[in-house]
């Protein structure tokens, strides 16, 4: 049985997803862009970005029960290596004591102004 969990961003309509998919004990996140939730543009440093993205990850996250520290699998897109140098240090920090196993690409992001999109696959404890 799958659970899905949305924002009501107008992207998951049109694009036809959903923020997370649970599935039994595993939580796939979508990949997500760093806006500034106060202002809803993205900020010119690509490190904030990732953080923006990650807090919203983890919301997502807790929304089904699980949190950034139950991440097992990151995927870290990033526009280019200026960027890979800023965001680095970010995932560095949130995951030194997590480990999750990564993968990290230098692509473009179909989001104007996106320099880093982050997708997350975490486990959860059920009852």
């Amino acid at each position: 049985m799958k659970n899905r969990i949305f924002t009501g961003a107008p992207s998951e309509t049109l694009a036809g997803y959903a923020k997370a998919v649970i599935v039994g004990t595993t939580i796939h996140v979508s990949g997500t862009t760093g806006r500034d939730p106060l202002t809803n543009l993205f900020p010119e440093d690509a490190g904030q970005q990732a953080r923006n993205a990650l807090t919203s990850i983890d919301a997502a996250l807790r929304e089904a029960g699980s949190s950034l520290a139950d991440a097992v699998v990151s995927r870290v897109y990033v526009t280019d290596p200026e960027a890979a140098a800023a965001v680095s240090p970010v995932l560095g920090e949130v995951f030194a004591d997590i480990r999750p196993t990564s993968t990290f690409l230098i692509c473009q992001i179909p989001a104007p102004g996106a320099k880093v999109e982050i997708e997350i696959t975490a486990s959860r404890n059920i009852a």
